[in-house]
């Protein structure tokens, strides 16, 4: 700066003027520029008010890392670590230390041993009618499980998963009664009818999708429903198919066959969970995982088979249906027409909306709900069913996938309460709060913020209409220090977001476009109006910058 009166103009003196410049200016014109260091006391005069902070995310955690021994130990059969364990240091003692971040195999094992004992905390009283529930509730929930392969992951709107189950239930139970098949062959045979129960329904999958399949397959269900139901051979006058063989015994005790009947259908659940794991967390789950819904070409174009993984998906789970149907009629010694009802699929679908599509923990706890209405709070007759009906309402109205989404859920929303919170407490301009800064593990990014945001106060004090008018003239060459500063600080800016100019030709027209700071995502067109010269072009960008400066 030249040491003028306080009236007259400050000039820009070019510092290369003494060596000579290829732009010809030697000085231009500036507006006052304070001093930053004004910015910074001010800055530092505003204290933000501070309240005590909740604590952090509970994690059980162990001293000493022993990290490699749990890497190490894996599932039987699989690549899947016994536990997700990572070992860290403390940030604040620098001791070493571990912490589980998946709880979810501790809360299933918890959950399995309350099953397996429940008969023990059974009240006496109702303890015949609760193992019968128990052993209902087993069944509906591998049923379930295997459901929500093929509309969770496979993302195959299916409804004729029960037709599978009685098809499978009723072939079974004619061939033991007729041919006198053992029960322990039930089950296999079951799953050789569900296999071709598959093929038969899976070819239409290939070609149509969503509401059309939906109502193909509810379309199927309907007319196994009628065939079985109009079938003399099949027990048409009894409502059912009764007398097959099976493992529990007549002569045993009723509380023996109950006890018999409830643990059969939990390890029939168990089997079913395995089931799901080993389809969902292994490479046809990871396949599909790439192409949900709406971004099939997508997969497509990286090279992904989804539909023969939702095809293979499908076969598996029809495979694993059929063999739930002979355990049925194997449990049950024969299988009733109400496997093929309306209100049975209905109610399964409850079933998994409740819990949660697509996960395994969503369709058992769906199931443990509506059985517990449906077969234990029989007092309250026809309105446990229109509880039923408000909590599936509820679920779809409120949560975004099912009772297991409440947490994601409820987190999402406390962190954007979190920060509108905290936009009402601090200066317009991003500065991290005491207990946000607690959040953040690089202490790095807390530095640049503040100065960030200490640039950004100063650079607003040199936006003036003299300075765009000068940019206007001439966007490129020797500007002035208040000018200067500006174009510094533009052209810092990181990649994302960051403004450019397309040109459609050699000479233009001119674009605005903003990159995305994605390596392989194309940038996005800003603005549809065309810039027939470079000077306006580039004009036009600095005018954008400068509003997202003063609206930062």
């Amino acid at each position: 700066m030249t040491d003028q009166a306080p009236s007259e103009p400050y000039v820009w003196k070019n510092p290369l003027a003494a060596w000579g410049t290829d732009t010809g200016n030697a000085e231009a014109p500036s507006i006052t520029v304070p001093d930053p260091r004004d910015t910074w006391r001010k800055t530092n005069a505003f204290k933000v008010a501070t309240y005590p902070v909740g604590r952090l995310k509970y994690f059980v955690i162990w001293p000493n890392h022993g990290q490699k021994t749990w890497d190490r130990t894996r599932w039987w059969l699989t690549r899947r670590n016994l536990l997700n364990i990572k070992g860290l240091y403390n940030r604040k003692t620098a001791a070493a230390e571990k912490k589980i971040l998946d709880r979810r195999p501790i809360y299933w094992a918890l959950s399995l041993i309350v099953l397996m004992l429940a008969p023990l905390l059974f009240p006496q009283a109702q303890l015949n009618a609760l193992l019968t529930a128990g052993a209902t509730f087993g069944i509906f929930a591998a049923i379930n499980v295997c459901w929500t392969l093929i509309i969770g992951t496979a993302s195959i709107f299916s409804l004729a998963t029960y037709a599978v189950v009685g098809t499978a239930g009723f072939i079974t139970s004619l061939l033991s009664i007729n041919y006198g098949l053992p029960w322990y062959l039930l089950p296999p045979i079951g799953a050789a009818i569900g296999l071709v129960f598959g093929v038969l329904i899976a070819a239409p999958a290939l070609r149509l999708d969503g509401f059309y399949y939906a109502l193909l397959t509810l379309g199927l269900n309907e007319l196994f429903r009628v065939f079985f139901t109009t079938s003399k051979q099949f027990g048409a006058a009894s409502g059912g198919l009764y007398g097959a063989n099976s493992f529990i015994s007549q002569g045993w005790a009723p509380l023996t066959q109950s006890l018999v009947a409830y643990y059969a259908s939990f390890c029939l659940l168990v089997a079913a969970l395995f089931v799901f794991r080993f389809i969902n967390d292994k490479r046809l789950g990871r396949v599909l995982r790439m192409a949900p819904e709406k971004r099939e070409a997508f997969a497509a174009a990286t090279g992904v088979d989804y539909k023969r993984a939702r095809i293979t998906i499908f076969l598996a789970t029809s495979v694993a249906l059929g063999f739930i149907g002979g355990f049925y009629a194997a449990q049950y010694r024969g299988i009733a027409y109400s496997i093929f009802d309306f209100q049975t699929v209905l109610l399964g679908l409850a079933m998994i909306t409740i819990g949660g599509i697509g996960r395994a923990e969503g369709a058992v706890l769906g199931t443990l709900v509506v059985i517990f209405l449906r077969d234990i709070l029989l007092e309250i007759g026809p309105w446990r069913y229109l509880i039923i009906g408000c909590a599936m309402l509820g679920v779809v109205l409120f949560l975004n996938n099912g009772y297991f989404g409440i947490r994601k859920q409820f987190n999402a929303w406390r962190a954007k309460k979190r920060g509108e919170w905290r936009s009402t407490r601090t200066e317009k301009g991003g500065e991290a709060l005491p207990e946000e800064a607690t959040e953040i593990h690089d202490k790095d990014t807390l530095y640049f913020r503040r100065f960030d945001k200490v640039q950004r106060d100063y650079l607003k004090g040199l936006i003036s209409p003299e300075t765009i008018e000068e940019h206007r003239r001439q966007p490129l060459g020797q500007h002035s220090e208040a000018l200067e500063r500006v174009l510094l600080y533009f052209r810092r800016s990181k990649m994302e977001d960051k403004y450019a100019l397309h040109a459609a030709g050699p000479r233009g027209p001119f674009k605005i476009i903003a990159f995305s700071g994605v390596r392989g995502v194309s940038p996005r067109l800003v603005d549809d109006r065309e810039f027939f010269t470079l000077d306006e072009a580039y004009h036009a960008v600095f005018v954008r910058r400068v509003h997202d400066l003063l609206e930062s």
